[in-house]
């Protein structure tokens, strides 16, 4: 499946804040069929470890025209993979890596910036030009 436009900035990104990549997509096997591959349409998962620290980050771009519709997307999805992981890897924590423009943005809809807050969703904000993680917000 095609990649995300930003995953191979956001693995950079991790690189250089001191993780290691362990999984580029990391899978979820829930059932006795096939694993399921964190990988729908445009995202993916990755999984990174530094020192005992053990995170999948879930990549999205925000790159329509509609801030709605895409965070209504990363919502819906963020959703159905944390509850994915909580059954077959509770040690590890979902983040949900954006653009600092997309979060810029978000901060200016209070509606969606309580959502996040109230649904305990984990940030990883980045700049795609710099390829470099500007904030973690958890």
């Amino acid at each position: 499946m095609a990649k995300d436009l930003y995953h191979e900035h956001v693995r950079e990104a991790l690189i250089v804040d001191g993780w290691s990549i362990t999984h580029d997509p990391y899978y979820l096997d829930l059932d006795d069929r096939a694993p399921m591959e964190i990988d729908l349409g445009a995202e993916k998962l990755l999984c990174a470890e530094r020192g005992t620290e053990q995170i999948l980050v879930e990549v999205k771009s925000f790159i329509n025209r509609s801030l709605t519709y895409d965070f209504h997307q990363a919502y819906g999805q963020f959703r159905i993979y944390r509850r994915g992981v909580a059954k077959v890897a509770p040690e590890l924590i979902l983040f949900m890596a954006i653009p600092e423009d997309a979060y810029i943005e978000l901060q200016t809809r209070p509606f969606y910036m309580e959502l996040i807050a109230e649904e305990d969703i984990k940030l990883l904000v980045f700049n795609p030009l710099t390829k470099r993680i500007s904030s973690w917000i958890h």
